[in-house]
């Protein structure tokens, strides 16, 4: 050892080694932690999807994942945080029409709604892991007390889906898109009952037809139909002499 220098690069120079050692071993434990946790959330999406959620166990979801169950709570506290982390992992297709919405007032309302739409329709059509994670949460699951926070977030989606909407067709009535006395919100509903009835019905069957490439024309063929005849406010009805008499006859008396 070097008297005149303490910190001899002979005695530092193995401390430095063992560190780098130790975080290369923490990242790489890291990695394959990680590596772990997404091959059972791939297995919990396979199982789920084929058996359904409340038939489905953790030594289920382990098995098809090549792991033990002791893997499953290393990262998960229960099946319910399980399908969870499996939805969160998956963007459902109303939170890419919120996604792509953006704010404010736009120059053409009904092309905005035409490219949020047809986006919610082929985030569906073209991305695996949505279809499949769509296909649990609506046809292989019940929403019972341990899976609320996953019916909360889509409600939640949902919602602020509906509210974008209504203002994009309240901007196309003032910019004369639409007819004047159309109802902005009974319209809104038209168009995601038509969505959702397509989304529901071809994630059973995607071999039915491509939709991928009808979704543009699905969603213009509404949109025309809204604007050549859409959902109308209800009129206020005029009051007639008699009628206004008798009304303010039963004040009076």
């Amino acid at each position: 050892m070097n008297v005149c220098n303490p910190f001899d690069r002979k005695d530092v120079a193995p401390a430095l080694d063992r560190e780098s050692l130790k975080d290369r071993m923490a990242r790489r434990t890291k990695a394959e932690a990680g590596a772990t946790r997404e091959a059972l959330l791939d297995a919990a999406e396979q199982v789920f999807r084929g058996k359904g959620v409340a038939h489905t166990t953790l030594a289920d979801v382990a098995q098809a994942a090549g792991l033990t169950r002791g893997a499953i709570y290393w990262h998960f506290r229960d099946k319910a945080e399980l399908f969870e982390a499996m939805c969160e992992r998956a963007a459902m297709p109303m939170e890419a029409m919120l996604g792509c919405a953006g704010g404010g007032r736009c120059a053409d309302p009904l092309g905005t709604l035409r490219d949020m739409a047809v986006l919610g329709l082929t985030r569906l059509a073209c991305d695996a892991r949505t279809q499949a994670v769509f296909d649990v949460m609506f046809h292989k699951c019940e929403f019972t007390a341990d899976l609320a926070p996953v019916a909360v977030r889509q409600r939640s989606a949902d919602e602020g889906c509906r509210r974008q909407v209504i203002g994009l067709l309240e901007q196309a009535v003032a910019r004369g898109q639409l007819p004047a006395d159309t109802d902005p919100a009974l319209a809104a509903a038209l168009l995601r009952a038509f969505m959702v009835g397509v989304m529901h019905e071809w994630v059973q069957n995607p071999s039915a037809y491509d939709l991928e490439r009808t979704a543009p024309v699905f969603i213009g063929t509404v949109l025309a139909g809204l604007a050549a005849n859409p959902p109308r406010r209800a009129r206020r009805r005029k009051s007639s002499p008699s009628s206004a008499r008798a009304a303010a006859s039963a004040k009076t008396s």
